[in-house]
């Protein structure tokens, strides 16, 4: 229903004079909430080798939100949200259809995550997102401070969007190749590669990398069987 959504032009029409409307503030509260969660509850999850870039994610996911908000870049970060959001919805799927044990669903649900992820966070976001903030945002306001901290952090957030898809990459070659999605790259406690071997196929962990997310997404990814395997 927003005219930015589908002419990003519009974001930058009339700023920094724009009034922030009831849904996108609730929208925002819920955003940020969720990010603060993972931010708290990444230190009592399994710890998985990329912790630090998660960590270093949720801080940029954070710091965006906030300041977004306070300098009235809400127009924009409200796409943000809506292109990080619609890869997490699949993976949240995937996750579940891995706990009740219906494995190809599982991955399938994957595969079509991985494609979501690729064609959202490397093609809709560097062409839809940057391109306004580093190029169309310029020519409509000029240069001014939040200009640039806002685009930094922009970057910085596909920098670890390129990192993540080369996990799901080749976790989905593994999918592809063994006809299963193996087991979680980014994990030290997980099972050896020959005890994987050797579980029934309907035990087979679900791998993912994740995002979110941004924008972004949760950025917790299923690599470990249901509770009641531990």
């Amino acid at each position: 229903q927003t005219p930015w959504l589908w002419n990003t032009r519009q974001c930058w029409s009339g700023y920094p004079y724009q009034p922030l409307m009831p849904d996108l503030h609730y929208y925002y509260i819920v955003e940020l909430s969720f990010y603060w969660s993972l931010m708290f509850s990444q230190f009592i999850d399994v710890k998985r080798k990329d912790f630090g870039v998660m960590f270093t994610h949720h801080i940029v996911a954070v710091t965006l939100i906030t300041f977004s908000y306070v300098t009235n870049l809400t127009r924009v970060a409200t796409l943000i949200f809506c292109l990080h959001d619609v890869a997490d919805i699949v993976l949240e799927a995937a996750k579940m259809a891995n706990y009740c044990k219906c494995q190809k669903l599982s991955d399938l649900l994957f595969l079509t995550f991985a494609v979501v992820f690729i064609v959202s966070r490397l093609g809709i976001y560097p062409l839809w997102i940057l391109n306004t903030t580093l190029f169309e945002l310029y020519e409509a306001l000029g240069n001014f401070p939040a200009l640039w901290v806002f685009n930094v952090l922009l970057i910085v957030l596909q920098i670890l969007h390129c990192f993540w898809s080369y996990l799901i990459i080749k976790a989905a070659y593994k999918a592809i190749s063994k006809g299963k999605v193996a087991k979680d790259t980014r994990s030290d406690v997980e099972s050896s590669s020959e005890e994987e071997e050797a579980e029934p196929r309907s035990k087979a962990p679900l791998s993912a990398a994740a995002t979110n997310g941004t924008s972004g997404t949760n950025g917790y990814l299923t690599g470990a069987p249901c509770s009641e395997e531990h």
